[in-house]
């Protein structure tokens, strides 16, 4: 009877049981919707999660696959257009740009992703409503950690406000027929995170995705599978367990450890299977021909297969043994050079300037410490006026270079950057180099205005206080305040802090 069978299929879905691919699986259930249960999953990935690459994971074996982050308010402005040349369904701007692209081959089970601008719930339902008969799940995303998403109050900037949580998922649920899901990140505590995801629960969500890091932490920090089991153990719903590539998932049987480590019911994959999509396949590698076949923007089909090569690039061009001899030779110039005494370029003045060809590369500094921070803090403690910042930009390539005063002495990079904010870490490094400071760089001695982060990061882990949390955002804010007000206005041209060449 209809009672046994739903136990039977609740059984089932227990994450107890391995990850399967059978019928019984990928049935839909009685109201007709997606089953989330036993499932491997493409995770959303902006500019990844295209056509061509979510069916490329569905050849390899992927269960369910997630449209990369779409915004709102872009979606809203679309017009449907059933294209008969690709044999697809095009979501399609003003500008005429296919915002989204699917097909009828993955249509029961592309997930659509969005982020709310603004925490709009009846715009999120239109957007919904546009879409829902061309895929098999909407999916809000409450998770990313992203500038360009949480200014808006988009991504994880929605976890702190779960009346606006509630309001977005409940007008999604009754507004359309097809199943509502959500992904978060962990909030600084256990409790904190499973009160949250039991009244994301109440809305009637089909299943809940969680990325085992908080909003401040990177691929870099460890996973936190124990926040995902309390998750898991505390709803009813099925739980997706997300972030475990590199660190737990490497191959097809790395799946299931992760599965079994978080307790969750499914597994959904990024970076893992941005680097290597026959992570679904237990057989091995398939062709990539679905980027010709659907037309794919040749620029983003670029990107995708540079980011699945990583560091084998080289193999793709035929030019493995060619590499190898050209990086031998490298390696053994630079060893000459370090044993003949060769030194890092050392600061000179030119013009009044003290300058140094140095570049500032963002990976190499933690999160949230920079060496403009650093600077200003310095000028703090010796009584100083602030660093001022007069930058510059280059028309034939748009590029920046930065001066920055400094106790009546003025410091610049050589290189110009692409970014007016790296050509100012460039000078301020130059700065700082010059006067054998501490500039925060991974690896260094620790400073105390890196101790300071470090001691507030623990503080709101250990307590979860929102204040604490607040505080830190106040302090962060003011410095970078302070640093803009120090920029110096030149003329105006190319933006209140820049001149043109």
């Amino acid at each position: 009877d209809a009672t046994h069978a739903r136990c039977s299929l609740q059984l089932l879905c227990r994450p107890e049981f391995c990850l399967v691919r059978c019928s019984v699986m990928t049935m839909v259930s009685t109201a007709g919707s997606l089953c989330f249960s036993n499932k491997v999953i493409l995770a959303p990935m902006v500019r990844l999660g295209t056509l061509p690459m979510r069916l490329l994971a569905l050849d390899y074996g992927a269960d369910i696959v997630y449209c990369e982050e779409l915004i709102d308010f872009k979606m809203a402005q679309c017009v449907r257009v059933e294209n008969e040349l690709l044999e697809t369904v095009d979501f399609v701007a003003p500008d005429e740009r296919v915002m989204f692209r699917t097909c009828k081959r993955e249509k029961e089970r592309v997930v659509f992703q969005m982020v709310v601008g603004t925490a709009d719930p009846q715009r999120a339902l239109t957007v919904a409503k546009l879409v829902e008969r061309d895929v098999a799940a909407v999916d809000v995303n409450m998770g990313c950690p992203k500038e360009y998403s949480t200014k808006g109050g988009m991504g994880s900037a929605l976890l702190s406000d779960p009346e606006k949580i509630e309001a977005i998922l409940s007008t999604l649920v009754k507004g359309i027929s097809k199943p509502v899901t959500c992904k978060i990140r962990i909030l600084p505590t256990i409790e904190d995170t499973v009160n949250l995801v039991k009244r994301i629960e109440k809305t009637g969500v089909a299943a809940i995705a969680v990325h085992g890091r908080m909003k401040e932490e990177r691929p870099q920090h460890p996973v936190h599978c124990d926040f995902i089991r309390a998750v898991a153990q505390s709803v009813s719903i099925p739980v997706i367990a997300n972030g475990g590539s590199s660190e737990i998932v490497k191959t097809f049987e790395d799946i299931k450890t992760f599965q079994v480590a978080s307790g969750s019911s499914s597994v959904m994959l990024a970076r893992v299977a941005m680097w290597n999509p026959s992570v679904f396949r237990q057989q091995g590698a398939l062709s990539l021909e679905h980027a010709v076949r659907y037309d794919n923007n040749p620029f983003n089909t670029k990107y995708c297969l540079c980011q699945m090569l990583r560091d084998r690039i080289d193999e793709g061009f035929g030019m493995k043994d060619f590499y190898r001899e050209i990086k031998a030779q490298l390696e053994s110039r630079k060893a000459s050079l370090q044993v003949n005494g060769d030194q890092p370029a050392e600061p000179e003045e030119v013009d009044d300037v003290i300058v140094m060809p140095v570049r500032f590369e963002r990976r190499e500094y933690p999160p949230q410490i920079s060496p403009k921070m650093f600077l200003l803090e310095w000028s703090r403690k010796e009584k100083l006026d602030q660093p001022v910042y007069e930058t510059e930009q280059r028309s034939q390539d748009r590029c920046f270079q930065s001066t920055v005063s400094v106790a009546e002495k003025k410091y610049r990079s050589t290189l110009w950057e692409k970014s007016k904010k790296f050509a100012e870490q460039a000078a301020a490094l130059v700065c700082l180099r010059t006067l054998k400071l501490p500039e925060g760089r991974i690896g260094e001695e620790q400073s105390d205005l890196v101790n300071k982060r470090k001691r507030d990061d623990n503080r709101s882990a250990a307590d979860g206080s929102e204040s604490t949390m607040r505080k830190r955002r106040i302090s962060e804010t003011s410095i970078e305040e302070e640093v803009t007000r120090g920029t110096k206005v030149v003329n105006g041209v190319c933006g209140p802090t820049t001149r043109s060449l």
